[in-house]
């Protein structure tokens, strides 16, 4: 089975791409910064670093230091296919993160974007 392509592309091409949709928005880039960490469990240096060395989504995901177990909440449409539904683990990592990008943009709550629990 041939690798999808994004998985070789790397993060660094579309970090921006995910800044400029959230600013599009009025959210701001320390937003995309809070959403990364809290999928993955880069830190702000480590991110930088990986987004520094080119990595690829593949080796961003492999390498990542926790994914965070609450990522399994995150439900709903992106790109025509429920997330829930995406079988491939690295795909679904993928689309976690794509699905976040998009509640943010489209005005969600940090908190419920974080699915926190409300206080």
């Amino acid at each position: 089975m041939t690798k999808h392509r994004i998985y070789s592309i790397s993060v660094a091409s579309v970090y921006p791409h995910y800044i400029a949709k959230a600013e599009k928005k009025g959210r701001t880039k320390a937003e995309v910064d809070e959403i990364f960490p809290w999928l993955t469990g880069y830190d702000k240096t480590a991110l930088e670093a990986e987004l520094a060395k080119g990595t690829t989504f593949e080796d961003f995901f492999a390498a990542a230091p926790k994914l965070n177990p609450a990522r399994s909440l995150i439900t709903g449409v992106i790109c025509g296919i429920r997330v829930e539904n995406i079988e491939e683990p690295l795909m679904r990592e993928l689309r976690y993160l794509d699905k976040l990008i998009d509640e943010l943009a489209k005005g969600k709550a940090m908190a419920k974007i974080l699915r926190r629990p409300a206080e």
